[in-house]
């Protein structure tokens, strides 16, 4: 996944300084500059509009969503939520306990990329 973003530093500092993405590797040149962060493990979720809509409603209550949304797993969503808020994050919606046994908050990042933050409650 690649982000396009109009204030590259405060993108890298949010999602490398507070979203504790390890980077794995960066380059600049007259054209340009890029940041890679590593993400342990990935997934690609293919919604449909129905799901898109239930999901919405679960964790915000509402349908806010565009095309794409990225969701981390995190160790702990409530605090997580907070650090991400306290950085710049707008909150969407507080954590919620869903359905599928999980907690989950959405945010909109600086830059615009909206992210669901959760932490499965059956494991802990």
């Amino acid at each position: 996944m690649v982000v396009t973003v109009d204030d590259y530093e405060q993108a890298v500092a949010f999602y490398r300084d507070v979203l504790g993405l390890p980077e794995q590797a960066s380059y600049s040149s007259d054209d340009g500059r890029v940041t890679i962060l590593s993400v342990e493990r990935a997934t690609l979720e293919i919604a449909d509009q129905g799901q898109a809509e239930f999901i919405d409603a679960v964790e915000v209550g509402r349908r806010v969503a565009g095309k794409y949304r990225v969701a981390f797993e995190v160790d702990d969503a409530a605090a997580t939520t907070r650090r991400l808020a306290d950085a710049g994050a707008t909150v969407i919606a507080e954590p919620v306990r869903t359905p599928w046994n999980s907690l989950n908050a959405r945010l909109e990042t600086p830059g615009g990329i909206q992210l669901t933050l959760f932490t499965e409650l059956d494991l802990k």
